[in-house]
């Protein structure tokens, strides 16, 4: 018998993903949500939380489910530095929910940021 998981069970891990309320661009890794959201924080802005609400897009992939966050344009920088990930937090219960590199780039505060659509895949045992 082949390995078998219920994508229920895969979407109940990427919901927990789609449920961050806040997208973070950072100078480094965060490993807390108090180093997402202050200690790297150079940019960030606010999500809707929730598959298919608007931020966040469930589906399958060729090797299991993904959820895809949109892209965000114009995200106002806070605070110099240089970008190298982003962090999506829930703000509700402070915790650090996912986290992904992004393309290095200086950032200056007063200015803006894109931030093209990026995801999570969590693929099917086999």
């Amino acid at each position: 018998m082949a390995k078998f998981v219920n994508s229920a069970e895969e979407d109940a891990a990427l919901n927990y993903i789609a449920a961050s309320t806040k997208m973070c661009i950072c100078s480094q890794q965060p490993t807390t949500y108090a180093q997402a959201i202050t200690d790297y924080m150079l940019a960030n802005v606010v999500l809707v939380a929730g598959a298919g609400n608007g931020d966040f897009t469930l589906a399958a992939d060729s090797s299991g489910r993904k959820v895809t966050v949109t892209a965000k344009s114009a995200v106002p920088i806070t605070n110099n530095g240089t970008a190298t990930h982003v962090a999506l937090v829930s703000t509700g219960d402070s915790t650090l929910r996912a986290g992904t590199t992004c393309t290095s780039q200086v950032l200056t505060a007063g200015g803006t940021v894109d931030i093209p659509a990026f995801k999570f895949n969590i693929q099917d045992p086999t």
